[in-house]
């Protein structure tokens, strides 16, 4: 299958102005590009007029739980049965590749083999969905994020309590047996938990060692939450690879991340933030209130934060705890305006976050993020110009298709999408 784009306005991703071009694709690969005054060898491809048309390339959701399946909190998915837990997750990949997402970094599962079921259907060609590379659950601490036990009332959630180096070890290893890519360890607390709140460190060295120690062994990678100061060095210190939030980090820490740049990756989350303070907006209830308290520093710190990290060149992807009821999944595009508007980035600059650096964190960044000859041909056409408006991005109707591998999804309302081939 060949086929040409035509007249369009060309966003490569590398962060270069838009050029009016065209680009020429055979099969799953882009064949060639060039400036539109150009000629291209393009015998027998079919020919698509996109006058007007903004092309770049597909998003990349860097902080993925498709398995997140829009509950109002964690335990609320502990509840759902297997069966019916995996038939959500890939609704929740269908409408992540609708918004314009071909590919998808995930930062947890909320069951071991979640991730793993869904990103061996879509390679299969089962389902539709994002590429995807699969995460465990949370491994967190008795306490920690994602350990929604109480006594004498046992509620799985969307984490996995491990204490001692031991015990991550050997849960690290079983995720890894199973066909997890990415082990996450959840090293600090959160604003959304009584025991181990946002600014405490509570998984040790020596647990984050072991972790890491399990995954590296056989070529996998570990992500982390850590928005603790501590935390984030604690990660860099052991060789974590993807440290997702960072919000308290302080000068030291800061230093690190600027140091070992060129081999972690970060992502704020801010998404879910944004979205809890927008829903506490006019309560005033004392627990409201309380949440409101521990939000607003949040929020500031990680502003603060990303502010210095996008100045030191320190790799930042986008994605925001997308899949709860407060910011459902397919609302992802959001974070470009979230980046623009709270960390100072330009149009531009979220834009490459969300697709060179996106390449990159997929651990394909010679064939993904970026419009390149050679390059898979995952790509957007939009009825729009991001660069003067990334909210455009927000709204599919205004894709004139989502491409795959060269396959063309035209996104419609629900899911699954229209294939044309």
């Amino acid at each position: 299958m060949r086929l040409l784009i035509e007249h369009a306005n060309v966003w490569d991703g590398s962060g270069a102005p838009p050029f009016l071009g065209q680009v020429l694709i055979e099969n799953e690969r882009i064949l060639a590009m060039a400036p539109q005054s150009e000629t291209l060898d393009a015998d027998g491809a079919e020919r698509l007029d996109a006058r007007g048309k903004f092309l770049m390339p597909g998003l990349v959701e860097g902080h993925a739980h498709l398995s997140f399946v829009d509950t109002p909190r964690g335990t609320a998915l502990g509840e759902l049965p297997p069966e019916d837990h995996a038939l959500l997750t890939m609704d929740a990949a269908r409408k992540l590749l609708g918004a314009g997402f071909t590919s998808a970094c995930s930062a947890a599962a909320a069951k071991i083999r979640l991730d793993v079921a869904v990103r061996d259907a879509i390679e299969r060609g089962l389902t539709d969905g994002p590429r995807l590379l699969a995460a465990s659950p949370e491994l967190t601490v008795t306490g920690g994020l994602g350990d929604g036990r109480r006594l004498h009332l046992h509620q799985d959630s969307f984490g996995v309590a491990v204490d001692g180096p031991d015990e991550v070890r050997r849960m690290a290893r079983l995720c890894l047996r199973e066909g997890c890519d990415t082990i996450k360890l959840n090293i600090s607390g959160d604003y959304g938990t009584e025991s181990a709140l946002a600014e405490a460190t509570v998984m040790t060295d020596a647990e984050v060692a072991a972790g890491v120690e399990a995954a590296h062994a056989i070529g996998r990678r570990v992500a982390a939450h850590a928005r603790a100061s501590e935390s984030v060095k604690r990660a860099l210190r052991n060789g974590v690879d993807i440290i997702y939030h960072c919000d308290f980090a302080d000068e030291e820490a800061l230093d690190m991340l600027e140091a070992q740049k060129d081999r972690v990756f970060t992502g704020p989350a801010i998404g879910i933030v944004l979205a809890r303070l927008e829903s506490l907006r006019g309560d005033n209830s004392w627990q409201g209130q309380g949440f409101l308290e521990r939000l607003k520093p949040l929020y500031e710190a990680t502003c603060r934060t990303h502010h210095e990290m996008r100045k030191r060149g320190i790799r930042i992807v986008i994605g925001g705890d997308y899949g709860f009821a407060a910011n459902p999944q397919g609302t992802n595009a959001r974070d470009l305006e979230h980046f623009v508007r709270h960390f100072g980035f330009s149009p531009s600059e979220a834009l490459q976050a969300a697709t060179r650096t996106g390449g990159e964190i997929m651990k394909r960044g010679h064939e993904l993020g970026q419009i390149r000859p050679g390059f898979l041909a995952d790509l957007l056409l939009v009825d729009g110009d991001p660069l003067q408006d990334v909210k455009v991005l927000q709204d599919n109707k205004r894709f004139a298709f989502v491409m795959k591998g060269g396959v063309r999804y035209l996104p419609c309302e629900g899911s699954p999408h229209v294939r044309r081939m």
